[in-house]
Order: structure tokens, then sequence, then C-alpha cells
């Protein structure tokens, strides 16, 4: 049986990483909810994290915006990150290997911090709205 797993090197592999984990987080008992409250073009969506990550992972200038704004007023806490956090990985490591690969990782991993510790400071400092 030939192995599926490949390296992220092109377009076509975003988009399979994007697909495979929001596949994920649809079925999820934590997070699916939240989506599906949020989003409500899920193809929009899904082509606006194609560019994301194509951006982030393969340095092409696709995505334009600002990621955290969206998400600055949502009720989620480590809980919910924790578990993004979980499905992105396995996601990755059952479906990709490589050094962009362990990028993507870490770059998810840093930007939930990051998400998680603004989301703490506008819910203590509420004068100083996100948008």
């Amino acid at each position: 049986m030939e192995s599926t797993v490949k390296e992220i090197v092109v377009r076509a592999d975003i988009e399979t990483l994007v697909n495979l984990f929001y596949d994920k987080i649809r079925k999820d008992d934590l997070l699916a909810g939240i989506f599906d409250s949020v989003i409500k073009d899920w193809s929009q969506h899904l082509e606006k994290m194609y560019r994301f990550w194509e951006t982030v992972l393969l340095g092409e200038k696709t995505y334009r915006g600002n990621p955290f704004l969206p998400h600055a007023n949502f009720k989620i806490d480590k809980t919910h990150f924790d578990r993004w956090i979980e499905l992105f990985e396995e996601t990755v490591d059952e479906n990709f290997y490589g050094e962009i690969a362990l990028e993507s990782k870490w770059r998810a991993e840093k930007m939930a911090e990051m998400f998680q510790l603004k989301m703490e400071y506008y819910l203590n400092h509420p004068n100083r709205l996100a948008i």
C-alpha cells in the first residue's frame, strides 16, 4: 500500500490540509457548534483559509487582512484552543511530513497562543475594543 503522507509544497497541499482539518472541526463535539454558528458560507471561509495558509507557509501573498479580528469577541477559552491545536496537529501528522509540515504546527500553536492572549486582554479591558 502506497503512503499518502507527503510534503506541503503547493496550494493543492494547503487545500488538502485545510479541508481535512475543517472536516474534523465540523464533526467535533466541542468546536463544531462554535464554527457553525459563525460561519454562514463554508466555501467562502475555506477559500480564505487556503489563502491564509498559502501566504503563511508557501510565501505566496494571496491573503490580505487581520486574522485576529473576526475572532476577537468569541467566548472561547483554553479548552477550545487546545482542542483546535490537537485537531490541527493530528491532521498534519496524518497527512504530511517535512519542514513545512513542522512549521505549520509551530505557526498554529503560536497563533492560538496569541489569539488567546489577545482575547483575554480585550475581555479584561473592554474599553480597548479590538474591532
